[in-house]
């Protein structure tokens, strides 16, 4: 079975730092095993790109959009040419229609 490519736009790859930094602030071992939750998540997306959900928002299920939910987060990501390009990390009790 082949592993595709995981490709973070530079804003994801802030929404995880941003993440983990907020986390380890207040708790490093809750920290450090969420960023391995979110690592795991990215392995199965390599592996099971199409794993995630189609999101009920018209306008993202337009774009190809696709979601994986990780603890009490969304990882927005589409899957384009054989590659899994996450586009964002949000809390997901957050509103997303900023994405577009």
């Amino acid at each position: 079975m082949p592993n595709y490519d995981v490709h973070f736009l530079p804003i994801a790859e802030d929404d995880l730092n941003e993440i983990i930094d907020y986390i380890l602030a207040d708790d490093p071992i809750i920290a450090m095993s969420i960023y391995e939750t979110f690592n795991d998540a990215f392995e199965r997306l390599s592996e099971f790109p199409h794993i995630g959900s189609t999101p009920r928002d018209p306008q993202l299920e337009r774009l190809n959009y696709r979601i994986l939910v990780v603890e009490s987060f969304i990882i927005f990501y589409v899957f384009v040419n054989d590659t899994v390009e996450i586009r964002r990390i949000l809390n997901g009790k957050r509103k997303y229609d900023f994405l577009f």
